[in-house]
């Protein structure tokens, strides 16, 4: 509530301020034809981000106005406050506090972005203007990726052009790094920061300390023909986490029936060691004004190793005896469980992350009226994942006396339990299956490949009369190819492992294997569980154990079917009318332009029948198709530097790459309403993308040229086609039932994703940025910028016409910041807000995982100082930040109930560091 009110206080300040500042600046105004004598590089040149040398928070904040003032589109822009360095710790967070994005944190980090509701998959990502890869199974890039300190500005396309190749559904992100050329003489920076987590060392062998550290040197040569930029950034950050998840809450229980009851609980201590090294190389030579020539490279390489201890236990789900039960509002709150089996987990994950871009663009200029661009460019990512679980416990499930009774308590933020034996003591835990899961470890070997080629060829011609300013035409060609392997799923056994059929003997019972856990092995001190009331559990390294067991390869139609690749080859030409001329005494800019897109899509998978993965046959399928994606944006200079933009266009988002995949899993139903019939699931080549008409309007008063403005904007997308998994009528013609008797009919049921028509999604947003001294000259160096974005979906599912809930959609986010700097002194208070949301991470088994995720609210703070030019330390800052400073858990529920599914606890991050330039 009090966050809500701060909202609405903040929000009322900023209307009064703008509206005394509009007061003042009302005659203080450009001349109209002034805008309309700016000329199409000019616009052109406005939409991206020249680089220039700024310093401070506001200096930032003005330079990103005005780009978001001189574009054509409706876009939003954040620029660097200085070399090297940006607002937010990662790209990410910056990005989110743009009006109608917000991110979606991932294991503690910002990770993912969505726009206007949508996840990351319907947006797409450039660098430089060129569409990127992702280390993920799908298409959305995980900004952590891109370190910040190479990164000196980004725009955010909400409404499409026609020369925006590669563009989005929901929005286009463009990254960009610096040139060279734009700077006077030689820039040099050099950033320190150390880093520590409140939560401590929640795993003792896991520190708790990091550190960041960058350099970037930008040189000119050869008369300033010449321009060299090259920057490094290393981060070691650390990761601590108190989390707890829950199985679920079965109501078919003897001790309360119809009551939901704890199915299972995980408590967990999470510890992750973050290592990235980016690297960003520029090269720019424009020995004349005809002709001008840049390289680009970008790697990364992002190294995570996260260890998990945890106590995992079934409850309403195991077998266990319920007593005591207490039931509130159709839930058990408390009760007794004996006869459970708690499994004590020692897990290690490991993700080995390499990304690398290059681009060489030429520029001509052939005479005054006809230029031309020729760009090529090559984008590879890698991910090689290890997910290593080990499992001890009193003993294994065959052993009649290593049970357990359990106490619990449902409440507060995470429930509270009372075990009757000491976990913490290695002489009562081994090494064993005590779950009855059939194995004593296990362990994947995923890996994902992603790899686009892109040639592109542009043209321009110029008009010196008319409304056109110029026409631009051109070609582009890219070439993408998605790889998934599953590689090597095992079981990892201490005792028999026949044939992958898990750590069982000849017969196929539990092998009852046990081990001593070896002295040299276990971690002291144990973990401490305390947040659930667990005292702890017993802590060992993995990698000493490892040897003990007896690898076991898993055969099984899961395995094969993560095994898939996807083609895609994309033929984009595209025409453009630019627009500069006056509508009565008003000056209008604007574009209107269209794509046509030829798309040739193919996957390669494997279709398993009856479960028998060794009998997986090769399969194929794809699509070719035509998209034709008109768009107008036009830009209205009304007086009083106020802007109204409108804007129209079609739309598309490529599906899920997993979701294209060939892969067909095959059986003959024994059970239920399709008993007899022919059943399957797996992937749809033939999808195709998620396409809008959308409509978009935006209303944007500045004050003072670029010092602040206010702005609000409306959006609707009328959706013609879009995606989303079903169960359809199939026609199994030509495939083999194998000893089975066939079915009386080839007609089948398929669950897979198909292609549905109708539904729209559409919102407005509110955005202000408001220096105070605009209204009162005691305010100077105060100022204010936020924004506050509802956003609806209308979409029915193409066969039972239930009502979808799209990935990514928060129905309200907002983002206030407030901010001081003057005389060296620079204090900074961030808040943003998200209201629940249908999220996607990483789940089970390493494949995407849909999860509703409740709302949150993150603060950060940032305090520094930089010294006065001229004194012995010029060139020095200082800076201080706390991130996440309200400790504010991440938490997950299970749709359709307020029952939560995880809560994780992730503390502040104390940074304190130093940059110096020259």
């Amino acid at each position: 509530m009090k966050r809500n009110l701060l909202s609405v206080a903040l929000a009322s300040a900023t209307m009064m301020l703008a509206a005394n500042a509009y007061a003042q600046s009302a005659d203080q105004q450009t001349p109209a034809q002034a805008q309309q004598d700016q000329t199409t590089d000019d616009a052109k040149d406005a939409k991206t981000l020249d680089t220039v040398v700024v310093t401070g928070i506001r200096a930032g904040i003005e330079r990103a106005i005005d780009t978001k003032r001189g574009s054509t589109e409706i876009v939003e822009a954040i620029s660097a406050e200085d070399i090297g360095k940006l607002p937010d710790v990662s790209i990410a967070e910056s990005i989110a506090r743009l009006p109608g994005l917000a991110m979606q944190r991932v294991a503690g980090r910002s990770s993912t972005v969505s726009i206007r509701g949508l996840s990351d998959d319907f947006g797409t990502t450039l660098l430089n203007g060129r569409e990127q890869v992702s280390v993920g199974h799908n298409r959305g890039v995980e900004f952590d990726q891109y370190p910040s300190e190479l990164i000196s500005g980004v725009v955010v396309y909400k409404t499409p052009n026609a020369e925006l190749v590669g563009q989005g559904l929901s929005g286009t992100v463009d990254l960009h790094t610096v040139r060279p050329l734009d700077y006077a003489d030689r820039q040099v920076s050099v950033n320190f920061r150390g880093e520590h987590n409140s939560n401590g060392d929640l795993n003792s062998d896991v520190s708790a300390w990091g550190e960041r550290f960058s350099i970037s040197y930008i040189d000119q040569f050869m008369d300033n023909t010449l321009g060299v930029a090259v920057g490094y950034a290393h981060l070691d950050t650390p990761g601590q986490a108190n989390q707890w998840e829950a199985w679920g809450y079965p109501t078919d229980n003897a001790g309360a029936p119809g009551a939901n009851l704890l199915g299972g609980s995980k408590s967990q201590a999470f510890s992750s060691s973050n290592k990235r090294d980016g690297l960003m190389g520029v090269i720019q030579y424009k020995p004349s004004e005809s002709f001008e020539t840049t390289l680009d490279l970008y790697y990364s390489k992002f190294k995570i190793d996260e260890t998990l201890r945890f106590m995992e236990t079934g409850l309403g789900w195991s077998g266990a005896t319920l007593s005591n039960a207490v039931v509130e509002n159709g839930n058990v709150v408390s009760g007794t469980f004996t006869g459970v089996r708690p499994v004590l987990r020692n897990d290690n994950n490991t993700k080995d992350d390499k990304l690398f871009s290059a681009g060489w663009n030429s520029r001509f200029q052939f005479n005054d009226d006809w230029a031309g661009v020729f760009d090529l460019s090559y984008s590879k990512a890698e991910r090689d994942e290890m997910l290593l679980e080990t499992y001890s416990g009193l003993g294994p499930a065959t052993d009649p006396n290593a049970f357990d009774t359990v106490d619990f308590v449902m409440g507060g933020d995470v429930p509270q339990f009372t075990y009757g034996r000491d976990y913490t003591d290695p002489n009562q835990v081994v090494l064993t299956d005590p779950g009855g899961w059939g194995q004593e470890g296990f362990v994947k070997f995923p890996h994902v490949e992603d790899e686009l080629w892109a040639v592109r060829a542009d043209f321009e011609r110029a008009f010196d009369e008319g409304m056109f300013s110029s026409l631009e035409f051109g070609l582009n060609y890219t070439s993408r190819e998605k790889t998934r392997a599953s590689g090597l799923e095992a079981f990892l056994c201490l005792g028999p492992n026949p044939d992958g059929g898990g750590c069982r003997d000849a017969a196929g019972n539990l092998s009852g294997a046990t081990a001593t856990i070896p002295s040299s092995a276990i971690v002291h001190p144990g973990v401490d569980l305390g947040f659930t009331g667990i005292p702890g559990i017993v802590s060992y390294n993995t990698g000493d154990i490892f040897g003990m067991y007896t690898v076991s390869p898993l055969v099984h139609q899961d395995v094969t079917n993560k095994n898939w690749m996807v083609n895609e080859d994309v033929t984009t030409a595209y025409a453009q009318l630019n627009i500069n001329t006056d509508l009565g005494s008003v000056p209008m800019r604007g574009n209107i332009g269209i794509q046509a897109v030829h798309t040739d899509q193919s996957s390669d998978g494997f279709v398993v029948p009856f479960s028998a993965a060794d009998a997986a046959l090769p399969i194929s399928g794809g699509a070719t198709y035509d998209d034709y994606l008109p768009s107008l944006n036009l830009s209205f200079e009304f007086p009083a530097e106020q802007v109204l933009r409108v804007a129209a266009g079609r739309q598309l988002a490529r599906p899920r790459m997993d979701w294209m995949r060939a892969n067909q899993n095959v059986n003959i139903a024994t059970s239920g309403a399709n008993a007899g019939l022919w059943e399957g699931n797996g992937g749809n080549p033939e999808l195709k993308p998620w396409e809008a008409n959308a409509y978009d309007v935006s209303y944007e008063k500045y004050f003072g040229g670029t010092k602040g403005y206010v702005s609000v904007a409306g959006f609707y997308k009328d959706l013609r086609t879009w995606v989303t998994e079903s169960t359809v009528a199939y026609d199994f013609t030509g495939y083999d039932p194998g000893d089975a008797p066939p079915p009386a009919s080839p007609i089948g049921v398929f669950t897979t994703p198909v292609n549905g028509e109708g539904g729209s999604i559409y919102g407005w947003e509110f955005a202000a940025s408001v220096p105070f001294d605009l209204a009162w000259d005691a305010l100077d160096g105060f100022g204010l910028q936020g924004s506050y974005s509802d956003t609806t979906s209308n979409i029915q599912d193409p066969v039972t016409g239930q009502d979808r809930t799209i990935a990514g959609l928060s129905e309200k986010v907002w983002n206030i910041t407030m901010y001081y700097e003057k005389n060296g002194y620079q204090a900074r208070v961030s808040q943003r807000h998200r209201s629940p949301f249908l999220g996607e991470i990483q789940g089970f088994g390493a494949d995407r995982s849909q999860r509703f995720i409740n709302e949150e609210d993150v603060v950060d703070l940032q305090f520094g100082y930089s010294f006065a030019e001229g004194s012995e330390l010029d060139g020095l800052s200082v800076l201080f930040q706390v991130l996440n400073a309200t400790d504010e858990p991440y938490r997950e529920y299970f749709q359709g109930s307020n029952l939560a599914q995880k809560h994780s606890e992730y503390g502040r991050t104390y940074m304190f560091g130093v940059t110096y330039k020259y």
